[in-house]
């Protein structure tokens, strides 16, 4: 297989670039998955302990994280959790990070049209988790 050829019309359109955005109408395409968990693993952690004490919807990501992770949650929903963190992920978003409080701004709008459609899956036990790990996070 060479470097120019398709392995999926969603993902390798004019060559895929993992680091780039993907169109959320795939967020639930198989190997658009796949990128967006790996995307998740890799990424998720480093930028969450760095940015969480900046971000006002702290606690709501990481509920997003423990749900998204929770074998009981269906798996679309699961999709659009893990499209919406790979999102937060991105080092190249609509607004760099780097303007602190409003380079948020385009990440908390993405989280909370997700939330919208499948915010019904978050359960008070992924609440809970989230808030007691950002107890242990900041020692309080």
């Amino acid at each position: 297989m060479s470097g120019k050829s398709k392995a999926s019309r969603h993902v390798n359109g004019d060559g895929f670039d993992a680091r780039a955005a993907i169109d959320p109408k795939h967020a639930l395409v198989p190997a658009v998955q796949k990128v967006n968990e790996r995307r998740v693993a890799e990424g998720f952690w480093p930028k969450f302990r760095k940015v969480a004490a900046r971000i006002p919807f702290a606690d709501d990501l990481l509920s997003v994280w423990y749900c998204a992770r929770d074998p009981a949650t269906p798996k679309a929903a699961k999709g659009l959790m893990m499209a919406a963190l790979a999102y937060f992920v991105l080092p190249t978003d609509a607004l760099p990070d780097i303007l602190g409080v409003i380079g948020f701004t385009d990440d908390a709008a993405v989280f909370a049209a997700m939330m919208a459609v499948v915010g019904k899956n978050l359960k008070p036990r992924h609440r809970e988790a989230a808030q007691g790990f950002l107890k242990r996070m900041t020692g309080d």
